[in-house]
C-alpha cells in the first residue's frame, strides 16, 4: 500500500541525487548497499548498526528516497544492473516496485531457505510469494482502522462504537460538541483510499474472501460488488458530518493536527500514524479500532498486512552480505527493533514481544485471523490504485456518481 510519503526535502531531489540520502558516506562499492523509503530512515538506520554490531566486517551504505523516486527508478537500475544489494520491494502487486512486477524478471532472489520463511504466517504468502517462492522479507505489519485519542472519546461519553449504526450515532454526538469524529484530508491522494479499504475488508471480503481472486480470473468487478456498497458509505459518512469541513481542502499533516489540536477525536489511518500522532500530543492515550460496516459487530473484518518489505539483489556482486542482512531482517532481533523504532508491528508474530497498547485490536484481528491484505496488494498494476485516488476525491467534489468511479476503476483493473 503507498502509504510512506513524509519524505524529509533532502530526499526529494532528482534520482541523480539520490546517494546524497546516504546513512554511512563511505564508498558504496567496497561494502553492502541497501536502499530503503525516506520514511523508514529511523527503524533502517537502527536495524543497521545493530547488523554491523554483530557483522563489524561488512559495511552498510543506505539511500533514503521517497515513494514515488523507489517506485519510479528500481526497475530501471535492475535492469541496467545498477541496483543496490538489498531494497524496499512492496508486497503483492500494484506498483512499478511491487513482488508481483519484479520476481518475473528474476530480478529478486530466492529466500525460501531462510530461516525466516517458514514463519511467515499463510495469509501473508499471497503477498509474499511469488509461484510459491518467497521473494520478500517481510518486515512490520500494519493495519487500517480508527486512531482516536481516548481523552476526546471520553469527553463525549462514547465507548467505541462495534456497528455501523453506532459509529453514525458517534458522527452526530461529535457534531453537536463542534467536532468532527474524524479528520480527513483527502487534498493527499494516498488519504482517499484508507476509508473504503477499511469498509471493504466487511462488505467486500466477509460475504466473498475469495474476491481477489475471482476478480484475477475475470469473474467479479468492482461494479458489480459490494464496494459499491463501501463507496455508498463512505459518502453517508460525509453527508452524516463524520469527517471535518472540507475534507478535499484538508491535507494528511492537517488531519493530523486537528486530532492533535482537539477538532477532531480520531482519523481513519495505517497503524504508522500512531507514532506520529503520539509525537505531537504527548502523553495522551490513544486506541484504535476496526471501522464497522454493518450492524453485526461479528461480522467486522479490518485491513491487516505487510507493510515494509525487502528483496535481495539477484545479481548481487556481495550475495552473502546481502542474504545475512535478509536473515537479519527477518530475525526476531531486527524485526522488533524495526518495529519498536517505526511504531507498528512485527510482520512475523512475536507473543513475547510487547506493543503499543493502543495496537492492541490489530494484534487481535491479526491473531484471529480476521484481517483481509490491502487491497492494491493484490491489483494487477498500479492504474488502479491512482484511478481510485482520483474518484474518491470527484466524488467528493460531486463530479461523479458511484457507479462511474466504479466503472473507471473497472477499465483500469482490465488495462493491459
Amino acid at each position: 500500500m503507498s502509504k510512506r510519503i513524509l519524505a524529509p526535502l533532502a530526499c526529494l531531489a532528482a534520482v541523480t541525487a539520490l546517494t546524497s540520502c546516504s546513512a554511512d558516506s563511505g564508498d558504496s562499492a567496497d561494502g553492502l548497499t541497501v536502499t530503503a523509503n525516506s520514511t523508514d530512515r529511523v527503524p533502517m538506520d537502527a536495524v543497521v548498526a545493530a547488523f554491523q554490531e554483530s557483522n563489524p566486517d561488512t559495511d552498510v551504505t543506505v539511500t533514503y528516497a521517497d515513494t514515488d523516486q523507489l517506485q519510479s527508478t528500481l526497475r530501471t537500475q535492475l535492469s541496467s544492473g545498477t541496483a543496490p544489494d538489498v531494497f524496499t520491494v512492496w508486497p503483492g502487486n500494484g506498483n512499478p516496485a511491487a513482488l508481483q512486477l519484479l520476481a518475473p524478471s528474476g530480478y529478486l532472489a530466492d529466500l525460501s531457505d531462510t530461516e525466516f520463511a517458514p514463519k511467515i504466517p499463510e495469509g501473508d504468502r499471497p503477498v509474499t510469494e511469488y509461484e510459491g517462492i518467497t521473494h520478500i522479507v517481510p518486515v512490520t505489519y500494519s493495519g487500517i482502522g480508527a486512531i482516536y485519542s481516548k481523552e476526546a472519546l471520553a469527553g463525549l461519553g462514547a465507548e467505541e462504537p462495534t456497528t455501523w449504526g453506532e459509529l453514525i450515532d458517534l458522527c452526530g454526538t461529535a457534531r453537536d460538541e463542534g467536532m468532527s469524529l474524524f479528520a480527513l484530508g483527502n487534498q493527499t491522494p494516498w488519504v482517499t483510499q484508507l476509508v473504503t479499504y477499511a469498509l471493504v475488508a466487511t462488505t467486500v471480503y466477509g460475504d466473498a474472501p475469495g474476491f481477489a481472486e475471482r476478480m484475477a480470473a475475470g469473474e467479479a468487478s468492482f461494479a458489480e460488488s459490494d464496494w459499491k456498497t463501501a463507496m455508498e458509505k463512505y459518502l453517508e459518512m460525509e453527508e452524516e458530518g463524520c469527517f471535518n469541513d472540507d475534507p478535499l481542502g484538508t491535507s494528511y499533516e492537517a488531519s493530523v493536527s486537528s486530532v492533535v489540536q482537539g477538532k477532531s477525536v480520531g482519523l481513519v489511518q495505517v497503524a504508522t500514524t500512531l507514532s506520529q500522532v503520539q509525537s505531537e500530543m504527548g502523553d495522551a492515550e490513544l486506541g484504535m479500532f476496526a471501522l464497522p460496516a454493518t450492524d453485526n459487530a461479528d461480522e467486522t473484518l479490518m485491513p491487516g498486512s505487510v507493510s515494509a518489505a525487502y528483496g535481495a539483489n539477484a545479481e548481487s556482486e556481495r550475495m552473502d552480505d546481502a542474504m545475512a542482512f535478509v536473515e537479519f531482517l527477518g530475525s526476531a532481533e531486527g524485526q522488533d527493533i524495526y518495529a519498536s523504532e517505526g511504531g507498528t508491528l512485527t510482520a512475523l508474530p512475536d507473543d513475547s514481544r510487547e506493543i503499543d497498547p493502543a495496537l492492541t485490536s490489530l494484534t487481535e484481528f491479526q491473531s484471529d485471523g480476521r484481517t483481509v491484505p490491502f487491497m492494491d496488494q493484490r491489483w494487477p498494476n498500479p492504474r488502479v490504485q491512482q484511478t481510485h485516488f482520483t474518484v474518491v476525491q470527484q466524488l467528493f467534489a460531486d463530479d461523479i456518481t458511484v457507479d462511474e468511479a466504479l466503472a473507471e476503476m473497472d477499465a483500469s483493473y482490465q488495462a493491459e
